[in-house]
């Protein structure tokens, strides 16, 4: 009798505790709900208490707030948030490169404008009609020097040689007005251009020194343009199912846990973002062999290929050109009779009278107060000085970018006690894995497929890699045509990718 109540008061216990147990595992979700609430997630069908989450495919099957269709939602987000970062992350970067090439154009073209006017109305005022019935051709030369810098297919020597020849016929035919000359006779005079001399050593110092600066100019602003459109191509990232799994579990499956306010813990986001960011950081190596290049070719604008220097007195170089020919006009013309023939006299009525007259007016320069605007109203040592800090600056970047994203408070916890470890909230104890494709093959936290790099990226590769050699050839003074980036591209087309084996696995590395 007295055993009974005993047996009935362990019944009643045991009921009990099991009902504090079922409670203990059925918590609110109110907090999940209000969170993602605050998100702009629909709630509506949001469970009000923890369910069992057997259904779940990436976040914990225990006891969660989160329903099949919210799972789905929450990876969505998760790709969302990804792009947003990476992209809000590579935008200073990107920026620099638009924004410098958009400068650096803008000056180079307003540069050739300048000059341009500078040398018109120069030649206006001291030659007078003398040049402005002869003013095409310095308007042809300034044509194609546009031309080329502006990505024609223009041999710059060919352009300058034919400048000089045109000079040449005409300031012979003026000089020596009392005769009449064939066409087969002003061929025979270009001919001697070499020999003579009639210009002095003006036309190979300035063919030296317009090719150099034009070549270093225009390639460099094509490297910025390159730079811009890698770097606007690559933050655009291809997300892999592995990638967008993991992305998940980090960013939101928190929120299933009834754990929505805890950030990943910093070495668990820069695994996560080395797995997602792997191809990326391939492009690092070739990224800053190209900003050496950029570099080496920005320190030539500052010296010997600085094209403002070159272009602000090529007035007064060529004017000091015509005068050269104008002082030894009668040895000139001397030289030319004995080699062509002396040729036949014009008709009554022509003479040179009045011509000497005209050369003799000498140049006279402009004086600085008198010059038009600087381009742009800056300088090309300021941009070059400004250029070259930012360049310097981003060496590395896609390589440190996990770390960029993962340093970032809105995204991880800095406390590694009190961080979400991708179970629970504590510690994260794997290493972090090394930056790059074939360092992924032991990733903890994304699936990454280390034998298939993104083609993509392998393409911006490339394309870096053929403007590194076009910037090089322009630091050595040399030219290297390419029209457009597709042309690079057909360019290099022809070039496999090398396979090589790592783990018994066959990659492909370019």
């Amino acid at each position: 009798m007295l055993k009974t109540p005993v047996v009935v008061f362990t019944s009643l216990s045991l009921l009990l505790s099991l009902s504090c147990a079922g409670d203990v595992k059925s918590r609110s979700c109110s907090d999940v709900r209000q969170a993602f609430t605050t998100k702009g997630f629909s709630v509506h069908n949001l469970p009000h208490q923890e369910i069992s989450g057997q259904h779940l495919r990436v976040c914990s099957q225990g006891y969660t707030c989160c329903t099949s269709d919210m799972e789905d939602r929450i990876g969505q987000q998760s790709k969302l948030d990804f792009e947003k970062l990476v992209d809000e992350t590579s935008l200073t970067i990107r920026t620099i490169f638009t924004s410098r090439h958009k400068k650096f154009d803008e000056f180079f073209l307003e540069l050739l404008d300048n000059s341009e006017k500078s040398l018109n109305d120069m030649f206006v005022r001291t030659y007078g009609k003398l040049y402005t019935h002869n003013s095409e051709m310095f308007e042809d030369l300034f044509s194609e020097l546009k031309r080329y810098y502006t990505g024609g297919n223009v041999n710059l020597e060919e352009v300058l040689n034919d400048f000089w020849s045109r000079l040449l016929e005409r300031m012979f035919q003026l000089l020596n007005s009392q005769y009449t000359f064939t066409d087969d006779y002003l061929e025979c005079i270009s001919k001697y251009t070499d020999q003579l001399k009639p210009f002095g050593d003006v036309p190979r110092k300035l063919k030296a020194q317009v090719t150099k600066a034009f070549i270093a100019a225009r390639s460099f602003v094509q490297g910025l343009m390159v730079g811009r459109e890698v770097a606007n191509r690559v933050a655009k990232v291809n997300i892999s199912p592995g990638c967008s799994k993991a992305l998940t579990k980090m960013l939101y499956c928190p929120y299933c846990g009834e754990m929505p306010g805890l950030k990943p813990c910093a070495n668990y986001c820069q695994n996560v973002m080395r797995g997602c960011l792997a191809n990326q950081a391939d492009l690092d190596p070739e990224w800053n062999l190209f900003i050496d290049a950029m570099l080496l070719v920005a320190d030539r604008l500052e010296g010997p290929f600085n094209i403002e220097a070159v272009m602000e007195p090529i007035d007064v170089k060529i004017s000091e050109a015509i005068m050269t020919m104008q002082d030894n006009s009668m040895q000139v013309s001397s030289k030319v009779f004995q080699g062509c023939g002396h040729p036949k006299a014009a008709g009554v009525g022509r003479s040179a009278r009045g011509i000497s007259d005209v050369f003799n007016s000498r140049f006279r320069p402009y004086s600085p107060e008198e010059r038009p605007t600087t381009a742009a109203g800056t300088s090309l040592d300021r941009l070059v000085i400004d250029i070259k800090e930012k360049l310097k600056e981003s060496k590395k970047f896609w390589s440190s970018l996990p770390d960029s994203i993962c340093a970032e408070d809105e995204v991880t916890d800095p406390d590694e006690e009190q961080c979400w470890n991708s179970h629970t909230k504590g510690r994260y104890f794997p290493e972090v894995v090394k930056d790059g494709l074939t360092n992924q093959l032991n990733n903890p936290e994304v699936e990454v497929d280390i034998t298939r790099p993104d083609t993509f990226i392998r393409q911006q590769i490339m394309t870096l890699r053929v403007m590194t050699n076009k910037l090089r050839n322009a630091y050595n003074g040399k030219d290297v045509y390419f029209q457009d980036s597709s042309e690079m591209i057909a360019y290099i087309i022809h070039i496999s990718l090398s396979p090589k084996k790592i783990n018994n696995k066959m990659i492909y590395i370019i």
